[in-house]
């Protein structure tokens, strides 16, 4: 009857572990499949396979162990009675009981085992599911995120010193450089262009809203007022305005002028009197007499026209910061420049340019940029290296940024992992926890039959021994 129970016992150790390694065939081969569709994969794909197949042969090893604990057990039975068979049926009982203990031990941890009583306290992994994402993500918190161990390995590491010691060396210098140009690199690559050209032309609108093109221009002037400033723009005004009329062309304008004038107010004079010759000189007496109030003005700092042009200025400060309609002359203006179809497009095109510089510059091997990287990344280690003041602040910077990181940073990753682990398949997770660990588990069953023989005989031995003992005597 024992043998009868441990046969059947030991025959459902042998289906389930031949289940267990159909399942991870099938798992193996989705695995191959996802592999294939995402080559990044390959490394973990690799690694899960040798778990798999390692698992595969730790299981075999161990189904062994109890089907020759089984032959010697039927064996023995089946021999004549001797001391010898009877202590190799002892041992080999006892190593069934042992194997198979250990066996309904860790399958109960990944499988639910149909027994009559103890069925319900099988599947160990599967039905506390939840209480493992729990109690995994409280671990992570409580033994990786606390401020203060965080805090602790900061000061324990003193990252600042490391930092400066790295980047002493230039070839660090250039690592670092490199590391970051390819991050700024791919960046750039990543961009949508039109979004940004958008967000560039949306900012220096908003710029323009902003600006109160009414109320700064009286500042202005009245900020050049205040120091006699709009006086010096005049003088320089009227200077340009004399360059001006002692050019040719200038005259030759003024000239033409005055002949269209004669044509059309005096047509009869016009055609008896020189109007060639009156246009040359109307126009030179026309500007040598401005020229000669011009030069008036520039020599008497209290000429008419100086004080009218001081009235002129304060009324213009007074109508812009007061008049509506000046205000809304601004609006327009403002909006003129906000609708001009040409300054947006150059505005839109200063990030075509910029980019197009950025990249080509990366792609040159003196890159200006990578250049200026290495030496900003070359003077922040003599920085940290030669103050360490520096580095004590920047240590007590990082003290501080995952003081107040930290909580929030641990509630989100211990938030995630728990919902992580939760939304698993409970058989899925019971898989990955027996690939990773199934293989030493199926090493207690080993050991579990080994130990039980030899309970078993020394058992047998010491049961026999009072026997062995009076025959001995007699």
């Amino acid at each position: 009857m024992q043998a009868d129970t441990d046969s059947s016992a030991e025959q459902r150790g042998a289906m389930d572990d031949s289940a267990a390694a159909a399942t991870g065939t099938a798992g193996a081969d989705a695995a191959r499949a996802r592999a294939s569709a995402d080559p990044s994969a390959h490394t973990a794909q690799g690694t899960a396979e040798a778990r798999a197949a390692s698992l595969r042969r730790a299981k075999r090893q161990a189904l062994a162990c109890l089907l020759v604990a089984a032959a010697v057990f039927v064996i023995a039975s089946l021999a004549p009675r001797s001391f010898a068979t009877d202590a190799l049926r002892a041992l080999a009982e006892a190593a069934l009981v042992g194997g198979l203990a250990d066996w309904f031990a860790v399958s109960a941890l990944f499988r639910r085992i149909p027994l009559p009583l103890l069925g319900r306290h099988t599947a160990i992994v599967p039905r506390n599911k939840d209480r493992i994402a729990d109690n995994l993500a409280r671990f992570v918190d409580e033994k990786f995120l606390d401020p203060a161990a965080l805090v602790a390995l900061i000061r324990r590491h003193q990252p600042a010193d490391r930092l400066a010691d790295w980047l002493s060396l230039p070839a660090n210098a250039q690592r670092l450089a490199d590391a970051a140009l390819r991050v700024f690199g791919g960046l750039l690559d990543a961009v949508d262009d039109a979004r940004i050209q958008a967000l560039i032309r949306d900012a220096v609108h908003a710029a323009i809203r902003q600006v109160d093109l009414a109320g700064s221009t009286a500042s202005i002037l009245r900020g050049l007022t205040r120091d006699g400033r709009h006086q010096a723009l005049l003088d320089q005004m009227l200077r340009q305005f004399a360059r001006v009329l002692g050019r040719p062309d200038a005259r030759a304008f003024i000239a033409s002028m005055i002949v269209q004038w004669l044509r059309r107010e005096h047509p009869l004079k016009e055609k008896v009197l020189p109007t060639e010759w009156l246009g040359e000189h109307g126009a030179a007496l026309i500007a040598n007499a401005v020229n000669g109030v011009l030069a008036q003005v520039a020599e008497d700092d209290t000429h008419a026209l100086r004080r009218r042009f001081d009235v002129v200025v304060v009324r213009l400060i007074k109508r812009l910061r007061t008049d509506p309609s000046a205000a809304a002359q601004a609006e327009r203006i403002k909006q003129y420049l906000i609708d001009d179809a040409t300054l947006n497009a150059y505005v839109g095109d200063v990030w075509r340019r910029l980019r197009t510089w950025l990249a080509d510059d990366l792609a040159r091997p003196e890159s200006a940029l990578r250049a200026r990287a290495v030496a900003a990344s070359s003077w922040l280690g003599d920085a940290l290296r030669n103050d360490p003041a520096l580095r004590a602040s920047l240590t007590e910077q990082l003290e501080r940024a995952v003081q107040h990181i930290a909580p929030e940073f641990a509630a989100f990753l211990t938030r995630h992992i728990s919902d992580t682990v939760r939304g698993w398949d409970s058989m899925e997770i019971a898989r990955q926890v027996e690939l990773n660990i199934g293989r030493d588990l199926q090493y207690i069953r080993i050991n579990g039959t080994l130990v039980g023989a030899c309970i078993g005989l020394l058992l047998f031995a010491l049961s026999s021994l009072p026997a062995l003992l009076t025959h001995g005597a007699g």
